[in-house]
């Protein structure tokens, strides 16, 4: 996961307490005046200490971090950051926060410096009232000046204002993309301005292509360009050819070709070059990755212009229009767009070979980043704010449709948000890994806890069986309050002493396996969590697992049937274990059974843990018949 510097600055008490939870929520440092060290010492915070007059120490923080939030009035913020702004492109973001909390204001840096997502992220932190006033974020349109920013897209020139402005008005915007994801475009909401064909009169056209193109400065109307990491610059040069040579090389074949340096992935050669001191220094220099091959791997890639003189030398008719295509074919299908091209440069030593080829898929030159999240039952407030944040921070957002539609109002313009069926567990685990393979972080949302019947433990194994190191891409779990949890809640306190989660669902589980579980289970006298009790074709199970804890267990034993709990639909039955089978059960319902010290008193249940000394010291309270009730929201399974 790529980490951010952020400072929270507080100058008062109360502006303490609001922003000591994103010291560990985003994380962020917080910096306070003198005058407030001995606070933060009462709330067991480390803090840095404005020793300095507050501008000066600002001057620093403005440089080094790429986001600042101020617990501060607005109008002395911007007082504060004045002198310190330049340009939308290098200056950090900058976000208020009111004393209280309940508002958090995206003053500076919306698009380019992050500052709309860092209201997002300290929102949901504080759960406070995100203040954003970009006119693209209102109209529910990522930044044109920011969308290829998850892909790994490099900004190309142009009028990058203009076009701005005519999103900003809804007006006609082409869009000529011939390279890179359209992933982008298939998000986008239904009001979009953008037009995906060429138009007799647009209001500003924009560019998505590795061709690098000039625009006339009196042109009618706003142009700009972004460039996909596509392209693969295949490289063969002499032993010591300086770094200067082979970057003037790779600009001389870019230009005749039209193509933009921004559009370059990374470059590729032959092992043997993999030490080469000027190819290592500007693929450092660049950021370039390195891609090296085999002479026996470069042999095998047909090319139009192979030579038996490099064979000869390295074993291979081809190393830069072999290793180009190489490279561009990895991730996709791959395509030469320039054949090899020796270039010399006066007065310098050595010769290099160049070759461009187009990879269908851009690179992204990022890691990847799973985060597993657990949305709880369903109500908003009922997630954490670090499962809050995780979700409004990911590029991506998948999920079974009906989970993706409890956290839309999480998601924000821009992201990647795909609803699957509840039947595709497998397709979804696998199009999460396929897509932080590539270099997105993507969130995988799973009611109730992520790791209790949820997506995480699929995830985890389907990145197992693909030979994954443990590392890339990195991986997060984020927990949730589960089903079992939600509905006990609502009943009171059903599970104070030992209990266990069952799943009646025979589709992952022999029904021979649940049997003995039950009736373990039972015989050990657990309150039991009886998750996926009945679907429409599947209503057998709950008869059986109601037979074997009629066998062990009073049919006084408390029950509960909790259905869409914290939803609003929720419906919760209070009955006995021997009329179980009369409660309306179904796949979105949780049935809790108590043990024999379980206790009903009104439309509480009640497990003592013993604290009074014994487990049925509890006053048992009227006699439990059959109850219905309706109320605010059971989580189904994850």
């Amino acid at each position: 996961m790529l980490l951010s510097s952020f400072a929270a600055i507080a100058v008062t008490p109360a502006g303490l307490k609001a922003l000591l939870p994103l010291v560990t929520g985003l994380p962020a440092e917080l910096w306070v005046l003198p005058a407030l060290v001995a606070e933060a010492e009462a709330w067991n915070v480390e803090v840095q200490v404005c020793d300095r007059p507050l501008k000066a120490v600002l001057a620093d923080l403005w440089t080094t971090h790429d986001g600042l939030i101020f617990a501060l009035a607005t109008g002395a913020v911007v007082r504060l950051i004045a002198p310190l702004l330049t340009d939308k492109t290098s200056d950090p973001a900058v976000v208020v926060v009111s004393e209280t909390g309940a508002q958090a204001i995206s003053l500076c840096g919306g698009h380019q410096g992050g500052g709309d997502d860092l209201t997002r992220q300290v929102a949901h932190l504080l759960n406070a009232n995100p203040v954003i006033t970009g006119s693209a974020q209102n109209h529910g349109l990522p930044g044109v000046d920011m969308l290829g920013v998850p892909f790994g897209w490099s900004r190309g020139s142009g009028d990058w204002t203009g076009v701005s402005a005519a999103v900003a008005h809804s007006k006609a915007v082409e869009v000529l993309q011939d390279c890179g994801t359209f992933l982008w475009q298939d998000h986008l909401p239904t009001t979009h301005p953008f037009v995906f064909e060429s138009v007799r009169a647009p209001a500003a056209r924009l560019w998505i292509s590795p061709i690098q193109r000039r625009f006339d400065p009196d042109s009618g109307f706003p142009k700009a360009q972004w460039h996909p990491r596509v392209l693969w610059v295949g490289i063969g040069c002499e032993r010591g050819t300086p770094q200067a040579v082979i970057e003037a090389a790779i600009a001389r074949v870019c230009r005749a070709g039209h193509f933009a340096e921004g559009a370059i992935a990374g470059l590729a050669s032959l092992d043997l070059k993999a030490d080469e001191v000027g190819l290592v220094a500007l693929c450092a220099e660049r950021q370039w990755p390195l891609r090296c091959f085999t002479a026996e791997e470069l042999k095998a890639i047909p090319v139009p212009n192979p030579s038996t003189v490099v064979e000869q030398a390295v074993q291979t008719p081809s190393v830069a229009e072999a290793a180009a295509i190489l490279a561009a074919t990895e991730a996709s299908e791959g395509q030469l767009r320039v054949a090899k091209q020796v270039v010399r440069v006066e007065g310098q030593p050595g010769a290099v070979t160049v070759a461009i080829a187009q990879a269908e898929r851009e690179y992204i030159p990022h890691p990847g980043h799973l985060a597993l999240v657990g949305t709880g039952p369903g109500d908003l407030n009922q997630i954490t704010p670090a499962a809050k944040a995780a979700i409004s921070q990911a590029n991506v957002v998948i999920g079974y449709g009906l989970y993706i539609d409890q956290i839309r109002p999480l998601c924000r313009p821009g992201q990647i948000v795909e609803p699957w069926p509840i039947t595709q567990e497998r397709q979804r685990a696998d199009r999460a890994i396929d897509l932080a393979r590539w270099g997105l972080s993507v969130a995988v949302v799973s009611s109730g806890d992520c790791g209790i019947y949820g997506m995480a433990g699929l995830v985890l194994e389907q990145l197992q069986g693909t030979g994954w190191d443990g590392e890339t891409p990195s991986v997060e779990v984020f927990p949730g309050i589960s089903a079992l949890q939600a509905a006990a809640a609502r009943v009171g306190a059903p599970l104070m002493h030992d209990f266990c989660a069952i799943s009646l669902s025979d589709l992952l589980t022999p029904w021979e396996v649940i049997v003995k579980r039950l009736e373990a289970a039972a015989a050990a006298d657990f309150v039991v969590a009886l998750y996926n009790p009945k679907s429409k074709t599947r209503t057998e199970q709950i008869a059986i697992a109601h037979q074997i804890f009629m066998a062990q267990r009073s049919p006084d034993t408390p029950v509960a049937v909790v259905k869409s709990v914290y939803r609003p639909d929720e419906v919760i039955h209070r009955t006995t274990l021997a009329d179980l089978l009369d409660a309306p059960i179904d796949m979105l319902t949780v049935v809790l059974i108590g043990n024999q010290s379980t206790q009903r008193h009104g439309p509480w249940l009640i497990t003592p843990r013993g604290y009074n000394g014994g487990a049925a010291v509890i006053e048992s309270g009227p006699e439990s018949g059959a109850e219905s009730s309706t109320a605010g929201g059971p989580s189904s399974p994850g």
